[in-house]
């Protein structure tokens, strides 16, 4: 049975998860950057408050007027990633990578790009109704997809790459792509990293001073993240090494009930670095010990849970692939990133979704929610159990 659903109609454990969400992560990062004059935790609830405010915007916004509109999502995420690399306009994030941009404030476009990832990915395959199973049709929206990782690596910016490449792997699962043709990529990609390897180590390697050598297609870091991971048992000799050996540490010692708010000893003496963004985590099971951590895997859990029913009661393909690719989007960075606190996967810089500083990745994460919030108010009809 169905009953007609309003269009401005709020779906209230949502928001309640969401709420308690947001502010749990404010709690933690107010924590992480006290006493840290490189952050401040004004910007963080400037981020928040501004992404609340796009949130109840686009909740109102009638998704489905975007479903023929791949075109303009594709140059609009193009122009995105590409800006940093504007004169005058872009700024070195760190580690050569030509992420920012500055117009009054620091903004990172990639991040944003993210949005228009989703939407470039979801109207694009809603046009095949659910069966892309010709093999031409395929490789021609994966080549599409594959046009926003190609832009971001050329900041380059791999942790980003991979939400986007994961984005695009939902929404070709969830539009109906044959298994065959999903694994047949999956290989191709394995063997095209390896192959960058390979190319790096054999033909692109050369002596930057003695005893140090540089690549030419991976960053010097990147490769020693993979390599970290791959064998964790020798001792710090890098910084990636290092970096992991105090994220493990910060999570060991703080137990079953923490450290307390606030007394957490690894960031606040500077041994646990990019505590309030790669490591917020981190900062959370020293202070809140492991009590703490299953909240914030709770809160997680109850936020994909409201949202995959939101995108069964979807009444069209478009808005059931617009919610499933952010929920994807959460759920990759969220194993990726504990993961790699706990050296489960290769560090790779990828943040905690509503948890690690940034106004920038904050201001998104809303952004998603309220495209959430559209495909449940706007769809007509909602399922009766």
């Amino acid at each position: 049975a169905t009953r007609p659903r309003k269009a401005s109609r709020f779906n209230l454990p949502f928001l309640i998860v969401v709420a308690l969400l947001v502010g749990y992560g404010l709690l933690g990062v107010w924590s992480a950057v006290a006493n840290d004059p490189d952050y401040r935790f004004s910007r963080q609830l400037s981020g928040a408050a501004v992404g609340a405010v796009c949130m109840l915007l686009l909740w109102q916004v009638d998704y489905r007027r975007l479903g023929d509109l791949w075109v303009v999502f594709l140059v609009v995420n193009v122009a995105l990633i590409l800006s940093p690399h504007i004169p005058g306009l872009g700024t070195d994030a760190g580690m050569g990578a030509m992420s920012w941009i500055k117009v009054g404030i620091q903004v990172q476009p990639g991040e944003f790009a993210k949005v228009t990832v989703v939407l470039l990915a979801a109207s694009l395959v809603a046009r095949y109704g659910g069966q892309l199973d010709q093999v031409r049709e395929y490789l021609k929206v994966l080549g599409v997809l594959l046009i926003p990782f190609l832009c971001i690596m050329t900041q380059p910016d791999l942790g980003t790459g991979l939400v986007y490449l994961f984005i695009s792997a939902m929404a070709l699962i969830m539009g109906g792509a044959r298994p065959k043709f999903l694994l047949v990529t999956l290989v191709v990609g394995i063997l095209a990293i390896v192959a960058v390897f390979l190319v790096d180590e054999f033909v692109f390697k050369y002596e930057k001073s003695p005893g140090v050598y540089e690549y030419k297609l991976l960053k010097n870091y990147q490769r020693n993240r993979l390599l970290v991971f791959m064998d964790q048992s020798g001792t710090a000799t890098t910084d990636e090494g290092y970096n992991l050996q105090q994220a493990k540490v910060a999570i060991g010692s703080g137990g079953l009930f923490g450290k307390g708010l606030f007394q957490g000893t690894q960031h606040s003496l500077g041994l646990l670095p990019e505590a309030p963004t790669d490591f917020i985590f981190c900062v959370l099971a020293e202070e809140l010990g492991f009590l703490g951590a299953l909240v914030l895997l709770g809160l997680y859990i109850a936020l994909v849970l409201i949202s995959f029913r939101i995108a069964r009661s979807s009444g069209d393909l478009f808005g059931m692939v617009i919610v499933m690719c952010v929920v994807g989007m959460w759920l990759f960075q969220i194993l990726e990133n504990i993961g790699m606190d706990c050296g489960l996967m290769p560090i790779t810089g990828i943040p905690l979704p509503f948890m690690s500083y940034g106004s920038s990745f904050m201001v998104v994460n809303f952004v998603m929610l309220g495209m959430i919030g559209s495909v449940w108010a706007h769809n007509a009809t909602l399922k009766q159990h």
